[in-house]
């Protein structure tokens, strides 16, 4: 039976399919009165779980610029992107099939300086600006968990370097 368990094993892993690329945006603003350091979460459409924006690769534009395009498009934000990834995180995404397809999501650090009026999906999403611990309760996916906390303690000992000059 053992054999049997591990042929069936060997099938599924070889017809698995490498994740799927996506690329987000981990918006942030410094509140400029109080120095508080927020991010910008929003309810994914389909299951309303707190999610950060992100979408997939697009011809002819850079990773980076994706994230911040979704940004855009999804929350009605833009600023300045960073070129260098804060890291990546996992998750399962269901496809309207029903489908669920492992994908890989790069994150990208967008310091929000305009927010739009109308976007492309205004009002399909709750958005709301919460502290970098209230994010990393919200958030599902313990990756994307690590990334926030780590760019908390990153801004946290930029901005006291910043204060201190």
């Amino acid at each position: 039976m053992a054999i049997l368990a591990r042929i069936a094993n060997d099938v599924q892993l070889m017809f698995r399919r490498p994740p799927r690329q996506q690329y987000a945006a981990l918006c942030y603003r410094v509140r400029k009165k109080t120095g508080e350091l927020e991010l910008l979460l929003l309810t994914s459409r389909d299951t309303g779980r707190w999610v950060i924006p992100k979408g997939w690769p697009m011809p002819g534009k850079l990773s980076h610029e994706v994230a911040a395009r979704e940004a855009f498009e999804e929350a009605g934000v833009r600023g300045t992107v960073e070129t260098e990834p804060l890291g990546a995180f996992s998750y399962d995404k269901v496809l309207k099939d029903g489908i669920q397809v492992p994908c890989r999501v790069q994150v990208y650090a967008l310091d929000v300086s305009d927010l739009a009026k109308n976007f492309k999906e205004k009002g399909e999403r709750a958005i709301e600006w919460v502290s970098c611990s209230e994010a990393a309760q919200r958030v599902r996916e313990p990756e994307l968990r690590d990334i926030i906390l780590a760019f908390e303690r990153r801004m946290t000992a930029r901005l006291v370097t910043a204060a201190a000059k």
